[in-house]
């Protein structure tokens, strides 16, 4: 009978290098670029699904007014306003894309700073299934608009009761197919482009972002 030995494997230099991705809950665009990226294989992504609270452009978790587009990608708007102003068009799927496309999200938290479902009061996580109402842009778990609005046919936003259509829910994170939030397959992240986020950081809240915000609440408005 043959005898096998077990040999302990050897750390290599990746692993000591790129451990510290693995404790975090998303990794940086720039790791992404240095260590995962470029002409890399996509096989060794430590997290190959964007968490539904990061910015699709920064891969961070977002900090200003998120936006998303129809297709439901997240955007924290501090990063989108350059990024159009430079490219012109839809960091992960690269098509056409305006400012008057995104739309603004009412993400609620409960008392300990959690995001949850405003109605069933469930905090999110990455096995919550969420969607977002086109022309409110409150979002909710997709059980709570199931159970209230479809199954009830009372097609009004459970907040504040503007009426939409099945077509306007828009899913942010469906845990059963993560394939449209796979970084790998990010445009912007395949094609290596970038804006200079210390410029981004100067519209802050500014005349800019006030002009776009309030565009959008037009927008959304007209279509009520």
């Amino acid at each position: 009978t043959p005898r096998w030995r077990l040999r302990r494997a050897r750390p290599t230099k990746a692993m000591g290098k790129k451990q510290h991705s693995k404790d975090q809950l998303y990794i940086t665009q720039t790791e992404w670029k240095k260590d995962w990226g470029g002409a890399k294989s996509n096989k060794h992504i430590p997290y190959k699904v964007l968490p539904f609270d990061c910015c699709a452009i920064s891969l961070r978790p977002f900090e200003g007014s998120p936006m998303c587009t129809a297709d439901g990608v997240v955007f924290d708007l501090l990063n989108i306003v350059p990024y159009l102003k430079k490219y012109r068009r839809h960091p992960v799927t690269g098509g056409p894309l305006a400012a008057s496309d995104l739309i603004k999200l009412n993400f609620h938290k409960n008392s300990e700073g959690k995001y949850h479902c405003p109605v069933m009061f469930k905090v999110f996580n990455q096995h919550t299934h969420i969607v977002a109402i086109r022309q409110t842009g409150n979002v909710f778990s997709h059980e709570a608009v199931k159970e209230l609005n479809l199954k009830a046919r009372s097609m009004r936003d459970l907040i504040d009761g503007t009426p939409f259509g099945k077509s306007d829910i828009i899913t942010i994170q469906d845990p059963s197919d993560g394939s449209a939030r796979e970084i790998g397959h990010f445009s912007h992240v395949v094609e290596g482009l970038d804006v200079d986020h210390k410029a981004g950081a100067g519209v802050r809240h500014n005349d800019a972002t006030a002009r776009i915000l309030g565009k959008l609440s037009s927008t959304a408005a007209e279509a009520a």
